[in-house]
């Protein structure tokens, strides 16, 4: 009766388990990168030099300076003056024409001007400066407190460019188009997100916040006592890590068509689709690397498990480890290359030595500041690595073993009445008579 009742808590924690690993690493998201100010900051600068963001600002820029040069007056008035001075009509038509082609031509100097700006270092300071002003306007869109110089209004969020604006009216000024000094103080919001579903994921935020960092520890924890629970420790770990990477896995696709959804019903307030897709995806880059990450692990792990076992594969593949192990330890000792006493006491200690190993390891990858899979890929390697070091060390020390016993008996058998060559031939000779 106990066992079935640890079997079934052992389930429950396992089933628990693969469900709250998406959700811890959801949790990190949270507190590291939407309520942490210097990686928020980090996450966004890249932003600057971003095409998608670039078009975006250089648009919103030009449309907030809209200088206005009635090309149609002054051609007009240049038209008249020209024929009092003797122009014939025909060609003064002609220069009254040339209006449109007159504010064409502001319209290009402007935005010329604002995308020098926008390409400039003085961009990419006034978008990291934002940014860093603009996480308090982050932090209340997602726990509905603290406000900043980005708001966030009806889920909503915009970015002043308004510094950008005055810079460019000051190109503009100095490179002589004196009507720029009449631009008004216009609006100069740049809209980044927007969703109304933003206000409903804040109490969710704040439960998230609140947890933080204790919800990978937790979800560790339960699933260590679902594998020790269970009667099949290492199936049930396999089944844990497949089971989380699949979570994972789902939660990865889910992102994937939110992202699809998110893009094709972006609101009017929206003004650049690219832009907005380039945001989406920064800010929830770090949440894709991590479910990534876990993906790797989970299935690392449940490979690793499944090595270790006693399946007709698992053993297949180390003794066929261990056999290239002991042929090299033997081709090293036949040439004088030997490990002595070190090779004996790992032969005699190799699994202790292999669960430090891997503890270590596992140590490492909990203390790594937000690992990728390439960490995981690294800490294989290491692995791997340290284990064909402990394999030869082993297979040294039973391949010195073996000589020594070979040789014992070697002398053993020159004695008198040994089992050596000599005796071997009495004993024939014997059985011969």
């Amino acid at each position: 009766m106990g066992g079935i009742v640890m079997s079934a808590v052992s389930a429950v924690l396992i089933t628990l388990t693969c469900i709250l690993v998406p959700v811890s690493l959801l949790t990190v998201w949270v507190h590291d990168i939407a309520l942490d100010t210097d990686r928020y900051v980090s996450t966004m600068a890249p932003l600057a030099t971003n095409p998608a963001i670039q078009d975006a600002a250089v648009n919103r820029i030009t449309h907030a300076v809209d200088v206005k040069v009635d090309g149609q007056a002054v051609t007009s008035d240049l038209a008249a003056w020209l024929q009092s001075q003797g122009l014939p009509p025909r060609a003064a038509a002609a220069v009254k024409s040339l209006g449109p082609k007159l504010d064409d031509a502001v319209d290009q100097v402007v935005t010329q001007a604002a995308t020098r700006v926008v390409h400039s270092d003085t961009f990419a300071t006034v978008w990291t400066q934002a940014n860093r002003a603009a996480h308090a306007a982050v932090v209340q869109a997602l726990t509905g407190h603290g406000r900043g110089a980005v708001q966030v209004t009806d889920g909503t969020v915009t970015l002043d460019v308004g510094t950008a604006v005055d810079r460019l009216k000051d190109q503009l000024v100095a490179a002589g188009l004196t009507p720029a000094e009449k631009i008004p103080d216009v609006d100069k919001q740049l809209v980044l997100f927007q969703s109304d579903k933003l206000a409903k994921a804040r109490g969710a935020a704040h439960a998230l916040d609140v947890l933080g960092n204790w919800m990978p520890v937790l979800t560790v924890l339960l699933g260590a006592i679902g594998v020790v629970l269970a009667r099949r420790r290492r199936r049930a770990l396999v089944t844990t890590a497949l089971g989380a990477a699949g979570a994972c896995l789902l939660v990865a696709i889910a992102l994937v068509v939110a992202r699809r959804y998110y893009l094709d019903h972006l609101p009017p307030a929206v003004q650049s689709p690219p832009a907005a897709a380039a945001v989406f995806d920064t800010l929830l880059h770090f949440l894709r690397i991590s479910l990534r990450t876990a993906i790797v692990l989970g299935v690392v792990v449940a490979l690793g498990a499944y090595l270790s076992g006693a399946g007709r594969l698992p053993r297949a593949v180390r003794g066929g480890a261990d056999r290239a192990a002991y042929s090299a330890a033997r081709w090293g000792d036949a040439h004088g290359v030997r490990t002595g006493r070190a090779g004996t006491w790992t032969d005699a200690h190799r699994r202790l030595l292999v669960l430090v190993v891997l503890l270590v390891l596992a140590l490492v990858f909990a203390l790594w500041n937000h690992p990728t899979v390439l960490t995981v890929l690294l800490l294989v390697l290491v692995l791997l690595a340290v284990l064909a070091v402990l394999a030869l060390l082993a297979a040294s020390g039973r391949a010195g073993a073996d000589r020594a016993a070979q040789d014992g008996i070697a002398q053993g058998g020159a004695g008198p009445g040994g089992a050596g060559p000599g005796g071997a031939g009495s004993a024939g000779e014997s059985t011969a008579e």
